[in-house]
């Protein structure tokens, strides 16, 4: 299980990121007024603890810091190796298709035409659907009738077979490539972690309502820039949260650019 606020993909970048770090910057502001009356309670004599909330503030942004940063590679990582992924089944898919030109009429122009159909699907109807975290299926239809026309193809010569061997193998590796892909559509950051980073933003912001300052207007100032920041490093945690939703996911250029160069001109 993992949150998911499918409408905010739909939403620009900028927008996105201004909307989270606006949102903890209000709660920031929105919090320290009403609390100082409070605070100064507490303090009973004027700035009597300001030492011990500033040991509390850095230990817990350490913690914090380590857990976000931990977070933010990790997701970085992860939107890495599926930017790979579609990059290695493109170069297996244009790979394919040049070994198939090797084929003789009526095969070759049969399995060239199943290749083509696959990659416009995948660019044109199953991409657009995945930026919306929905797996389609649609695809598959054209790899099945690329393994069926092929497997009736029965090799006769040395040369063919060694051919036919190498092109079986490239299929299956772009059979895995896209499972692979396909996997990760609807990968994300568990509840469970969103809540720990959404509440220890929460929490470490809090903690700064709890000095007691003789400039309210530079208390002010310190609780912005570091609501601030804690929502900025949350907007790029949550754009690369899920690697091919938003207007930073994942683009199918590189299967657009092998059907451009490759397997346009054979049509």
């Amino acid at each position: 299980m993992h949150i998911d606020f499918f409408w905010v993909y739909d939403l620009p970048s900028w927008l996105v990121g201004f909307l989270i770090v606006a949102f903890f910057i209000l709660f920031g502001i929105g919090g320290l007024f009403p609390t100082r009356n409070l605070v100064r309670r507490l303090h009973r004599v004027e700035h009597s603890h300001n030492d011990i909330v500033g040991f509390y503030l850095a230990a817990i942004t350490v913690m914090y810091g380590i857990t976000l940063g931990l977070v933010a590679v990790g997701t970085w990582t992860t939107h890495a190796e599926v930017e790979t992924r579609v990059s290695q089944e493109a170069e297996i898919l244009g790979s394919l298709y040049r070994d198939v030109q090797t084929y003789n009429d009526p095969v070759r122009s049969v399995l060239s035409q199943d290749l083509r159909d696959y990659t416009r699907n995948v660019i044109e109807v199953s991409w657009p659907a995945q930026q919306h975290g929905v797996v389609l299926n649609t695809s598959n239809a054209f790899l099945n009738r690329f393994q069926q026309h092929f497997m009736a193809f029965e090799p006769t010569t040395p040369r063919q077979q060694i051919i036919h061997a190498e092109v079986y193998k490239q299929f299956n590796q772009l059979i895995e490539i896209r499972r692979a892909r396909l996997n990760t559509v609807q990968s994300g950051l568990p509840a469970s972690l969103w809540i720990v980073v959404i509440l220890g933003a929460i929490v470490t912001i809090a903690t700064t309502w709890f000095f007691d300052t003789v400039s309210t207007s530079m208390h002010l100032w310190m609780t912005v820039v570091l609501s601030g920041l804690l929502g900025l490093m949350i907007y790029v945690v949550a754009s690369l949260d899920n690697p091919f939703r938003g207007h930073e996911g994942i683009k199918p250029e590189p299967l657009q650019l092998v059907y451009n160069q490759t397997m346009q001109g054979q049509e």
